[in-house]
């Protein structure tokens, strides 16, 4: 049997991994600033993430929601504490995709209104209603098509109340904290305030995907509270379990919950938990979102004026540097002539910067140094 070809591949086979850096077959050295798309929230193999891990499998790794599992709880409390939604409520799942589409669907039966409102260059994830509010048709099946999702232009308010105006059935608004996949754009705080606004007045509620862009990566624990706002669901995922499949849907108290509107078999089971527990306790004990924040900033200022950059777009360690042609030869020497590994997005002219939150000014200086030589 053959693997289903999905993705274009790097020639280069992983087998270890330590910090920011990952070792190949052969022994080889990267440097690793894009995370697996942002996954890698506090390194790779960090010491309290593999004994939190080691020590759980060794009681038990998993048994279904029929039962109580304590861990949840304590996951539940650490989390709302850290993220300053305390009085929310917290429903466990496996991936962002999943957690959309939850997100989606409890907000549909809230209101028992049916349309979502999304927006150009989005990325919500590759199922069903996840795909359907991704703006992007290659990846949307004709199954996936339905006139209940209205995708509209990013940052701009006049056209969301036209749209508010003319369909009086909408569910929820569903809009990325800080788009990734759409080239690391920053929506304003005038166009999220006016989608609060907009929701709170016509009954809809207001989704954050905060998949790629949570758990501290902005230099906050969420990248809307820059903007203050507090939407009804926010959807959490990739840094949440460094690398271990879970994602998570923060819903507002108003939200009641009742026994079969969601369900999973796999979400919240020990091991994920334990996973989302080391994650929480490294980025609390290590100060990592203030270092994102720190090194965020420097790294920006260290290549602001480089000949070849057209803009630099970033909140902390989510960084997106648009050229002024694509990106694609200058990622393809920074992987084999420096040995570092980057992302890149759905506009080709964007290089996406995605590392570990535990990253230090020492090996940021390296893709600095890659990229004075390449930009300049």
């Amino acid at each position: 049997m053959n693997l289903f070809d999905v993705y274009p591949l790097l020639d280069v086979t992983v087998t270890s991994a330590k910090g920011s850096f990952v070792y190949t077959i052969d022994n080889e050295k990267y440097l690793d600033v894009y995370g697996g798309h942002a996954v890698i929230a506090i390194g790779h193999s960090h010491p309290h993430y593999i004994s939190k891990l080691t020590n759980q499998l060794q009681q038990i790794g998993f048994y279904s929601n029929s039962v109580e599992i304590p861990i949840q709880k304590e996951l539940a409390e650490k989390l709302g504490k850290l993220s300053g939604y305390e009085s929310y409520q917290l429903f466990l799942c496996n991936s962002g995709a999943e957690a959309n589409e939850n997100a989606i669907k409890l907000a549909s039966f809230h209101n028992r209104n049916k349309k979502i409102i999304s927006f150009s260059k989005s990325f919500h994830g590759r199922t069903a209603a996840a795909v359907a509010a991704t703006d992007n048709k290659s990846i949307s099946a004709p199954v996936n098509y339905s006139e209940n999702f209205i995708i509209l232009p990013f940052n701009d308010c006049e056209i969301i109340k036209e749209t508010f105006e003319k369909h009086k059935d909408i569910a929820a608004v569903i809009i990325e904290g800080i788009q990734g996949d759409g080239g690391v754009q920053i929506p304003t705080p005038e166009f999220l305030s006016c989608i609060q606004i907009l929701c709170q007045q016509n009954n809809a509620l207001l989704i954050l995907d905060e998949i790629q862009s949570g758990y501290g990566r902005s230099g906050k624990f969420f990248a809307h509270q820059y903007f203050n706002i507090k939407p009804d669901i926010i959807t959490i995922a990739k840094g949440m379990g460094n690398g271990f499949p879970v994602a998570g849907v923060l819903i507002s108290p108003d939200i009641k919950p009742k026994h079969g509107l969601l369900g999973t078999t796999f979400g919240g089971n020990y091991l994920a938990c334990a996973a989302s527990l080391a994650v929480l306790e490294v980025i609390e004990n290590e100060n990592l979102i203030e270092n994102a924040t720190e090194l965020g900033d420097w790294f920006v200022q260290q290549i602001q004026g480089f000949s070849k950059i057209k803009e630099i777009r970033h909140l902390g360690l989510m960084i997106g540097i648009e050229l002024h042609e694509s990106c694609a030869v200058i990622r393809q020497k920074l992987y084999k002539d420096y040995h570092i590994l980057t992302g890149n997005a759905s506009n080709p002219n964007v290089l996406r910067i995605l590392p570990p939150l535990t990253i230090t000014k020492q090996e940021l200086q390296l893709l600095v140094e890659a990229l004075q030589i390449e930009l300049n």
